[in-house]
Formats: C-alpha cells, sequence, structure tokens
C-alpha cells in the first residue's frame, strides 16, 4: 500500500488490538459473575450454581460486544470534535430535559394532580428530543460555539506556526518538493484529503493529459511523505462546501493556515476572503536572479513574436524574453541587450534587442577561412610558330575605258540606261 493509503493510527494498532482483547474478556468477566452464583449449602460446602435466567445476560453481553466492536472497527477515522460535540449536545440536552422534569413535577405537586404514567412517559420523551436536538445544534454550530462558550471549541486548531495547505496545482507542478526538501518550509505541511480524491479522479481519466498529470500529483505528494525533517500530513477535516476551491478557502479559514497555490484565480478569491496566500509562481520568480536592462544575455530564438519583426526565447530559468528585431534570426543563437522588463501574472517577461555588432563579429567568426593567392610567377604564353611572308602581289593593269563603238559598252548601257 502507498503511503498515502496508511491510516493515520497505524502505530497504535497493536495497542488498539489489545485494548480490544481487555475489553471483550472483561465483558465476559463480568457477564459471568452475574450468571455463576457462588454460595454455600447448608452442610457448609461451596455451592456453585448459575441464575434461573443465566441466557438473558450472555446473550445481551454478546450482542453488546459485537456491537460496539463494529462500531469501533468500521469507523477508524474518528474524529474528537465530532466526539466532543456529540457529548456534548448530550449533556446539554439530558440537563434540559431533566429541568423540563422538574418542572413538570412541581406543576403535578402544586396543583394536586393524581399520579399518572402518561407524566413519566412524556419525561422520557421530552429527555430523548432535546438531546436529539442539542446534538445536532453542536455539530452544525461547533465553529461558533467559542462565541456562546469561551476557551471551549470542537473545530480542529493547530498551534505554532501557520501550516501550508497545498491545492492540486500545486502537486502537479512540482516543484514544492524542492522546496521542500531544501529545508526552508519549518511549517507543517497538509494535504487535504479531498484534493488527493480529485488527483485520484484525474489519474483515472481517459484524456491522457489528465491522467499524467493526476498521476504527477499522487506522485509528488508521496514524495513530499518521504521527504526527511518534513512534517508532512493528510488532513482529512470535514468541509462543507462542495467546489475544491471553496473547500480549500474554507479549510484554510478553520484551521486557520496559509493556502498555497499556483492558480491566479484561486489566490484571488482567498485574498478576498481574507486567507493568506502563498503563490509558487511569485516565489520562483522571487528567487530568479536580477536581470537589469543594460545587461546582455545569450539566447536562442525559437519562434515568431505576437507583433511582426519579433522573436521568443527562453533564458535557462524558463523567463520569456522578446527579441524586437529578431524574426530573421530565428533558430539562431545570439546575443541580446535588455532594454526593459514587465511584471505579468503568469511571471517575469524581457525584451531585448540584437547585438548587431557582436552578432557581426560572431558571423564573421563562422565563415570559412579562404585559401591565399599563388604567389608564383605566372607562367609564359607559349610563343606562336613563325609565319611565312608571301610574295606580294603584282600591280594590276587598269583596263581601258570602253568606248562608245564597242559592242560591250552599248549592251552594258542598254541594260542600266542611267549610264
Amino acid at each position: 500500500m502507498s503511503p498515502l493509503g496508511k491510516r493515520p493510527t497505524s502505530d497504535l494498532a497493536p495497542v488498539l488490538r489489545l485494548l480490544r482483547i481487555g475489553f471483550v474478556l472483561l465483558l465476559m468477566l463480568l457477564t459471568m459473575l452475574y450468571v455463576i452464583r457462588v454460595g454455600a449449602d447448608p452442610t457448609g460446602q461451596m455451592d456453585i450454581q448459575l441464575a434461573i435466567t443465566w441466557w438473558v445476560p450472555l446473550v445481551a453481553s454478546a450482542l453488546l460486544g459485537l456491537l460496539f466492536l463494529a462500531i469501533d472497527v468500521f469507523t477508524p477515522r474518528k474524529k474528537i470534535q465530532i466526539i466532543s460535540g456529540v457529548a456534548f449536545g448530550l449533556v446539554a440536552g439530558l440537563v434540559a430535559a431533566w429541568a423540563i422534569g422538574a418542572v413538570i413535577d412541581l406543576v403535578v405537586a402544586t396543583w394536586d394532580l393524581q399520579p399518572s404514567p402518561i407524566i413519566p412517559a412524556l419525561k422520557v420523551l421530552f429527555g430523548v428530543s432535546l438531546a436529539y436536538l442539542g446534538i445536532t445544534t453542536v455539530l452544525q454550530t461547533q465553529d461558533e460555539f467559542r462565541l456562546v462558550i469561551p476557551y471551549v471549541e470542537f473545530s480542529k486548531r493547530i498551534r505554532g506556526p501557520r501550516p501550508l495547505v497545498l491545492d492540486s496545482s500545486v502537486l502537479i507542478d512540482g516543484r514544492i518538493a524542492d522546496v521542500v526538501a531544501t529545508g526552508l518550509v519549518a511549517q507543517p505541511v497538509l494535504i487535504p484529503g479531498f484534493v488527493i480524491e480529485e488527483l485520484q479522479a484525474l489519474a483515472d481519466s481517459d484524456d491522457r493529459t489528465k491522467r499524467l498529470r493526476g498521476r504527477r500529483g499522487l506522485d509528488i505528494a508521496s514524495k513530499l511523505q518521504r521527504t526527511p525533517g518534513a512534517d508532512v500530513s493528510l488532513d482529512n477535516t470535514p468541509v462543507t462546501r462542495r467546489a475544491v476551491d471553496q473547500m480549500l478557502v474554507q479549510l484554510a479559514e478553520d484551521l486557520p493556515a496559509a493556502l498555497m497555490t499556483s492558480d491566479a484565480a484561486l489566490a484571488r478569491v482567498a485574498g478576498i476572503q481574507k486567507v493568506q496566500v502563498v503563490n509558487l509562481t511569485d516565489l520562483a520568480n522571487a528567487l530568479k536572479p536580477a536581470v537589469l536592462p543594460g545587461q546582455t544575455v545569450t539566447v536562442e530564438l525559437l519562434r515568431k513574436g505576437e507583433h511582426a519583426g519579433q522573436a521568443v526565447g527562453f533564458l535557462e530559468d524558463g523567463t520569456m524574453i522578446v527579441a524586437e528585431d529578431g524574426e530573421p534570426h530565428i533558430g539562431e543563437t545570439v546575443e541580446l541587450t535588455l532594454t526593459s522588463s514587465m511584471q505579468t501574472a503568469a511571471g517575469r517577461l524581457l525584451f531585448a534587442r540584437i547585438n548587431h555588432a557582436a552578432h557581426d563579429s560572431a558571423h564573421d567568426a563562422a565563415q570559412p577561412p579562404t585559401e591565399p593567392a599563388d604567389t608564383d610567377p605566372p607562367a609564359e604564353p607559349p610563343q606562336a610558330a613563325p609565319v611565312q611572308a608571301t610574295p606580294p602581289r603584282p600591280p594590276r593593269t587598269p583596263r581601258p575605258p570602253l568606248g562608245p563603238a564597242h559592242p560591250d559598252a552599248e549592251r552594258s548601257t542598254r541594260r542600266n540606261p542611267r549610264r
């Protein structure tokens, strides 16, 4: 069985077993003392006889023993505030019934009325009714009972430092286990039973994401219980409200205790009802190293931002950083210069610009070196083969002009009249 399933009285099991055995033996001894009668006969010898109706006390003793043992065994998680409230209400009802019975007897004696069997029956009915009314009244108003009778209270109160009541979001987050392991948390840590039931419902869900979240929360709760030096316990104080958030606020208000959560809405609701809240996200932000404008950080830009030209990256502690002009460098690891910061409900948000000088130098250093130029003198071009000189051609002897009487001239003139 996991540590979450252990009963709070597991260390007292041997003591409870001895008490039950002693109760049965004492009941049997008292019954036998009534059933067996020891005396002396007329001759002076010891005479042992059974009572005439010996079976009546024997059966009554067996039934009473079984009844009270069943009540003890099947109600292992008894609450002292409930038992004390029932006892106080019963006493108050019986006192009121005794007072009313005394008044009835005084009226009967004053008016000299004839005794009637109705009067004792009326007293018994009044006693039962007033006892029931007293028990229910105390149980329903046990939280405000101290206002009527000072220093009398039936609800659970924890002395010393206020304990921390954890909700499901803190357990699913998981960072509380590391915080408690450091020894920083000196006050008791309480995990309400209805929070464990909520995580169990998530662990049994058909949705894979919810199932993983529920199992992680249960693992963190078990890890907290095994943390050495930490005062971690399960709290099963009955709470009247139904919604888990309202039950957490009411429990923290009744103890009183501080509520630790990472849910911003629950923190606001608890703050409205004047309940001390410890926000795990605010605690984590307070422990982050301070980053001031003007400092330089090296971040890998992962995706686009909400506005044009922006790129988003994250520091090692999970802080989001927005590079105003980083969209062209998505997928690269660049050096950024912080310009401003903003605190949001989800955490701290940083704004920065790319350090272009450092980026250009890093880009140049990443380029492969070029090969040096060859210093050898260039090779001489090959010489062309000598060209043999050709003898000059003799001058052309001009032809004599054609006269008009020449037949070719006449034919040429006819072919081209413009000549």
